[in-house]
């Protein structure tokens, strides 16, 4: 088939390396996000996948919105069999998803109905599930609704922080829309309705939902750390100012020597712990605002941590 691939982080990449290795499928173009400020200069960047369409020397469509006319004109031009998406950021108005002849097939991270929206991995981790996966589906009109190709499992490991679970998920999940795609042009692949069953909903974690509740048990201030891993990062206050943390954070049921308040922070020359509503935890890694990454320990050190204080409520 004639392809026009949709996508913009890099993990949409390896779903976009698969494609461009498929001996029985051109891809014609991408479309992607505009250039966006990065860096410490804030300079116009291209999108990883921007990056690597023209490194294959491939067309790339940076609509503003996918409902420009110029936008669409071109995509008609093109007259793509079907269109792949991964990760492309950007809502499809009907008049872009009737242009190709098999749609729009979306490469979504979750278990379909299971965790529908911008950030089902995230989710997966917070709400402590064993297992997710990934889900080809027709794109339509509606919220990540369309009826289902094909899906692959995969275990989350009691260690996986988002950034690494996504990794995995992003591999396997090239392998299964490449698939996808082969089934559709041989006529041997149907998508099936969504269950009415089991619908999930996976909104953007904001900066707001990974500040830590520490009155909350060790396995959820485990679980957040986790799933805000590595973005937006999880955070809370240590004397008013923002205090980064980074995973793992190690549950301690053990501990009973430790009795800690929610918050309250006890120092050794080796280790951080902080109390939580249930049993304590041992903090790895922070970064204080405005410096680099450390160790916990190094970190108390430097702040000279009181017997008895605790992060800010």
């Amino acid at each position: 088939m004639r392809l026009v691939f949709a996508g913009t982080p890099e993990v949409a990449v390896p779903a976009l390396e698969a494609l461009l290795a498929s001996e029985r499928h051109e891809v014609a173009a991408v479309v992607t996000r505009p250039d966006a400020p990065a860096g410490r200069g804030r300079k116009l960047v291209a999108s990883p996948v921007a990056q690597r369409a023209q490194e294959a020397g491939i067309e790339v469509l940076k609509p503003n919105r996918p409902r420009d006319e110029d936008f669409l004109d071109r995509l008609r031009e093109i007259a793509p069999d079907c269109c792949p998406v991964v990760a492309y950021g950007a809502l499809l108005p009907k008049a872009a998803l009737d242009i190709p002849a098999h749609g729009w097939v979306n490469l979504h991270f979750s278990l379909l109905p299971a965790w529908r929206g911008a950030a089902p991995v995230q989710h997966a981790v917070l709400a402590g599930d064993e297992v997710t996966g990934a889900s080809t589906f027709q794109i339509e009109e509606g919220l990540d609704s369309g009826p289902v190709y094909g899906v692959i499992t995969e275990t989350v490991r009691p260690d996986d922080t988002s950034g690494a679970l996504l990794d995995r998920l992003a591999r396997s999940g090239a392998g299964l829309l490449a698939a996808t795609m082969d089934g559709i042009e041989d006529g041997t692949l149907k998508p099936r309705p969504q269950p009415t069953e089991g619908v999930t909903l996976a909104p953007k974690i904001t900066v707001d939902d990974a500040r830590v509740d520490w009155t909350a048990p060790a396995l959820r201030v485990d679980r957040v750390v986790r799933a805000c891993t590595p973005a937006p990062g999880a955070w809370t206050l240590f004397h008013g100012e923002r205090l980064k943390l980074a995973a793992p954070v190690r549950p301690l049921p053990d501990r009973t020597d430790l009795r800690l308040a929610p918050g309250e922070l006890a120092v050794t020359k080796s280790a951080v712990y902080a109390g939580t509503g249930s049993y304590p935890v041992e903090l790895t890694e922070v970064r204080p605002q405005g410096k680099k990454r450390m160790a916990a320990a190094d970190w108390a050190r430097g702040v000279r941590i009181a017997s008895g204080e605790r992060f800010d409520a």
